[in-house]
């Protein structure tokens, strides 16, 4: 692929590129090595010790303790650097900085949606300003689909009722290329999108002008916990109800009635809207309907927006 990358990989972009592509490579090349001796190997040992005449015995070869240790050291040794190695990539990978620019997105039989914080919207293409973290809070209308940016090496399932996210830190300017790598019905190879990777200043600018009048997620979010009397049961600001309050419940770990806990994620928040006795927060009984589970996906995440803002 010469500029645009190599036989293996396409050409990275985000800041994690070069710790992925070094555990690829590490591994690949280590397997060659291995691959190549134990082939070669093969070929002499059968050439050389080959049976020359019909009545001819092997003679008794003693076992070699140096060889017997390094068959079982050497690969013990390959494998710790490569768990290490991938351990410490994968909790990068798996865990977004906290001033991360959070996208809101919706996988669909055969398209991808994406909201920003200030309400703007984009179908089948994605604006992210460059050098700047960014993070996809996704969830699926339907099946399981599957988000992945090649050049960005980053891929996660969008599952339907609950959230997923994935994280990257683009470094380039330019056009990348989203697939959806699950398999997803009769238009699955039609599910493309694209990552627009933009400076700062223009993602701005596009942001302003893309905005719709409608309001933010987090402010629809705000008229829904009214209209759909959510105040009723859960405050805002700390005070007691019949509810937990929504105050700094965010992100925090809650105990639960019969034993546990669980931390107040947009997943747990999800849960709860969806299927309120799945998880009861301690010292609250059963009580809230399960009617707000009819709510469209949409109205789920602005509730979960704006619960999440009043952890702030």
């Amino acid at each position: 692929m010469g500029e645009n990358g190599t036989v293996w990989l396409p050409e990275g972009a985000s800041a994690l590129t070069p710790e992925w592509d070094g555990l690829f490579y590490f591994v690949y090349y280590v397997s060659l090595i291995i691959f190549v001796g134990v082939v070669g190997a093969m070929i002499y040992f059968a050439f050389v010790y080959r049976r020359r005449k019909p009545e001819e015995r092997p003679a008794f070869v003693k076992d070699n303790k140096m060889i017997e240790m390094a068959s079982v050291v050497i690969p013990t040794i390959l494998v710790l650097i490569v768990f290490t190695w991938g351990f410490k990539t994968y909790v990068r990978m798996n865990v977004a900085p906290p001033d991360a620019y959070q996208i809101q997105v919706r996988a669909q039989q055969w398209s991808w949606t994406f909201e920003y914080p200030n309400g703007a919207q984009s179908v089948g293409e994605v604006h992210v300003p460059v050098d700047r973290p960014v993070q996809m809070v996704m969830s699926s209308a339907d099946v399981i689909h599957s988000f992945f940016v090649p050049a960005f090496r980053v891929k996660m399932d969008v599952l339907p009722n609950r959230y997923t996210s994935v994280w990257f830190h683009a470094t380039k300017t330019g056009e990348y290329q989203i697939f959806c790598t699950e398999y997803c019905g009769t238009a699955h190879s039609n599910m493309l999108a694209k990552v627009i990777v933009e400076p700062e200043a223009d993602f701005q600018k596009w942001l302003q002008e893309s905005q719709s009048t409608d309001l933010t997620p987090v402010e629809r979010g705000e008229q829904l916990y009214k209209q759909q009397t959510c105040n009723a049961c859960h405050s805002t600001d700390g005070s007691p109800g019949v509810g937990p309050t929504f105050k700094g419940l965010f992100g925090k770990e809650r105990p639960l009635e019969g034993g546990g806990t669980v931390v107040a994620d947009e997943n747990y928040i999800r849960e709860s809207i969806l299927d309120p006795t799945a998880k009861v927060a301690q010292g609250f009984n059963p009580i809230m309907p399960a009617s707000f589970g009819s709510l469209p996906p949409e109205d789920i995440d602005a509730l979960v927006a704006f619960i999440k803002s009043l952890s702030e």
